[in-house]
C-alpha cells in the first residue's frame, strides 16, 4: 500500500495541506501518516503541545470520516518540522510528501528561512506543495 505523509499545522496552509492529502490518499488507496512537529524546549511550552493533541484528535476523526487508512504523529524531538517530514517520509518509503504553503515577506524569507524550501530540496520523494486559500 502507498503511504502519503502530511504536514500539519493548525493553520489555513496545514489544513489546506490536510484536506488535499486526505483527497490524494482517497485516488491513490494510500495509507495517511499526518505529522505535526515541534522543536520542543522553549519553543513548545507543555499547554502547547497538550492544545495540539486535542487538536490532532479531531484531524484523526475528519481522516476517519473520510474513509481513510491514517496514522497521527505529534514529534517533539528538537529537529525542524522540515528535517521531521523528511525523516518520516524516507523511513516509511512515502509514495508523496504534502505540505502547506503561506506567503511570506521577501525579508521573512530571509530571516527566518523556508521549511518548505528544504522540504522541497531534501525529500526523496515527490512533494505537493498546496496553498492555502486566502
Amino acid at each position: 500500500m502507498d503511504v502519503i505523509v502530511v504536514g500539519y499545522v493548525p493553520k489555513p496552509e496545514g489544513r489546506a495541506a490536510l484536506q488535499r492529502a486526505i483527497e490524494e490518499a482517497r485516488l491513490r488507496d494510500a495509507r495517511l501518516i499526518v505529522v505535526n512537529s515541534h522543536r520542543g524546549g522553549r519553543d513548545s511550552e507543555r499547554e502547547d503541545v497538550l492544545e495540539s493533541e486535542a487538536e490532532l484528535e479531531e484531524v484523526g476523526k475528519q481522516i476517519k470520516g473520510a474513509g481513510v487508512e491514517h496514522e497521527v504523529r505529534q514529534l517533539v524531538r528538537g529537529l525542524d518540522p522540515a528535517d521531521d517530514l523528511v525523516s518520516v517520509a524516507e523511513e516509511l518509503g512515502a509514495t508523496l510528501l504534502v505540505i502547506g504553503l503561506r506567503r511570506r515577506t521577501p525579508v521573512g524569507k530571509l530571516i527566518l528561512g523556508s521549511n518548505a524550501q528544504k522540504v522541497l530540496l531534501d525529500a526523496a520523494c515527490p512533494v505537493l506543495a498546496v496553498k492555502a486559500s486566502q
